[in-house]
């Protein structure tokens, strides 16, 4: 065999690439790591994390509110504070940065800081220092895309928004994806009059219809305005600083920040892959087969720049797959991307698990629907006109519960459990047999017997 300076070179210390990297160094593969902004990569620093801290600050705003229903008096209105916000979380990023250095360092991987470059099939280059290895792990990433129109430089992007010097009272959000969703809710909740433009004609492609649909409509009580079917020509600064935006239906708005996010695509500016054979997919994702292998077989890639969900929990379920794959000799199965469940933090939350109400059409002969939309107990004393959406879809033919959707409080929590159904393939009849706990919104899911449609 041939000798290398480490057995896995791992390019990106998000998530993923730390998993691999950590997991495989336990198993006595010699591992080095390379890193050029942070460690936790996008998640820990510039989304997941942050996202979830803004969105529980957003929050309060309705809760100091509703208490007042429940007998609470605040002797002063209460006040929000930016720099508050934006201090403490950069001080808890800080210390899970430390948390993911000590993970490295105590499993015995050698970090590098630097932007990796693919050299060949075994060398990288980082800082003009060349290291080989036998396998080369790819795990840069997403980063965020914005279209090329006038103005665009007087945007700001999702790496960028956590960390704005001043708080925008005015905020105007450019796209529907949920990133876009997920700060236009954040933005409001804290207090900025917050515009969402987006060139579809509904939020969240993808995502069940009926649940798009009762999320539009519950953000708009709660003061987002949304304007769909409408995309932005162009974007100029004023003398005052503020920003005049001009939509390509007639109107304009002026704002003092523009957050763009309009999607993000693989992170490759610099890494060198047109040194290698590489193949992509039509999404622009670099093709790998069942071992997470390139066309260039000791190249390897998992995470955001592979076709799948972009989610956190799939990049460390790769990672565990590619070491069992390639230090434990373990077969590779098929990654079951059909019962992942996920969650946007946009107020109300959105939590869901399996396939849609329209995906379910195309692949079942049969379905049955089960929703019910309520106003949940809290709301019966705090009197705010806020309602929850819950949705079973079933398999007909099988009874199977084959998609779950809620839009509410803390779908997030309540979808991670019935997750573990759905994918086990329970059946209706055993939700129907489940006692529910009582009073609590959860209990809907075992309680939904009138069939909604067929």
């Amino acid at each position: 065999m041939a000798e290398y300076d480490y057995q896995l070179f791992v390019i990106g210390a998000g998530s993923g690439g730390v998993r691999a990297a950590r997991t495989a160094a336990s198993r006595g593969v010699k591992v080095a790591v390379a890193e050029d902004r942070y460690l936790g990569g996008t998640c820990v620093n510039v989304g997941c994390v942050p996202k979830k801290l803004y969105s529980i600050a957003a929050h309060y705003h309705e809760d100091f509110s509703d208490s007042e229903g429940f007998g609470w008096t605040l002797e002063q209105a209460p006040r929000f504070t930016w720099a508050t916000l934006r201090d403490h979380k950069k001080d808890e990023i800080s210390r899970l940065n430390g948390i993911y250095q000590r993970l490295l360092d105590n499993s015995g991987v050698t970090t590098i800081e630097g932007r990796a470059r693919i050299v060949d099939d075994h060398h990288v280059e980082v800082n003009g220092q060349t290291y080989s290895a036998e396998t080369i792990l790819v795990a840069v990433g997403g980063w965020p895309w914005r279209p090329d129109i006038p103005g665009s430089e007087h945007m700001i992007d999702s790496n960028a928004v956590f960390d704005l010097p001043e708080f925008p009272q005015r905020f105007l959000v450019y796209g529907g994806g949920y990133i876009a969703v997920e700060f236009a809710s954040i933005f409001n909740g804290l207090g900025a009059d917050t515009t969402l433009v987006y060139r579809g004609e509904l939020f969240l492609r993808g995502f069940d219809h009926e649940v798009r649909e009762f999320t539009r409509d519950e953000m708009a009580k709660k003061g987002v305005t949304l304007t769909f079917d409408t995309s932005i020509n162009r974007i100029d600064r004023q003398a005052d600083g503020s920003l005049h935006v001009t939509l390509d239906n007639g109107d304009a708005i002026e704002v003092d920040q523009v957050l763009c996010a309009t999607g993000r695509r693989p992170h490759f500016d610099g890494l060198g892959l047109d040194n290698i054979g590489v193949e992509l997919t039509d999404s622009g994702k670099l093709k790998v087969d069942d071992y997470y292998r390139t066309a260039t077989p000791s190249v390897c890639a998992l995470g955001d720049i592979i076709e799948g969900p972009e989610l956190t929990p799939v990049a460390l379920a790769h990672a565990m797959r590619f070491v069992s794959y390639h230090y434990e000799n373990v077969t590779p199965s098929p990654f079951d991307a059909g019962h992942v469940a996920t969650a946007v933090f946009c107020h109300p939350n959105i939590g869901t698990v399996g396939v849609s109400e329209e995906r379910a059409r195309e692949q079942f002969d049969t379905i049955r629907v089960y929703s019910t939309s309520f106003r949940p107990m809290k709301h019966t004393l705090s009197g705010r006109d806020a309602r929850c959406l819950m949705k079973l879809i079933v398999d007909d033919a099988s009874d199977r519960v084959v998609g779950a959707h809620m839009v509410g409080d803390d779908a997030g929590e309540l979808i991670q459990g019935i997750a573990i159904a759905v994918r086990a393939g329970l059946t209706k009849a055993d939700f129907d047999a489940t006692i529910g706990i009582h009073p609590t919104s959860a209990e809907e899911f075992v309680t939904m017997r009138t069939l909604t449609r067929h």
